[in-house]
């Protein structure tokens, strides 16, 4: 890998990690079940994809 391409990655790696911390912070303060289990998944899903990316490095 290039220098800019790890760059990018990095970059991805530190987006996922926001979005996960985001995803899941938001879960736990609504009230509302479904909303809460929606907001739940989309913090798992960036937590696998902060995984996959990884993985790469």
């Amino acid at each position: 890998m290039t220098e800019k391409e790890l760059l990018y990655v990095e970059d991805v790696l530190g987006h996922e990690q926001l979005f996960e911390t985001q995803c899941s912070d938001v879960a736990g303060k609504l009230q509302d079940g479904e909303l809460k289990s929606f907001a739940s998944e989309l913090s798992r899903r960036h937590k696998a994809i902060f995984e996959s990316f990884y993985g790469l490095l």
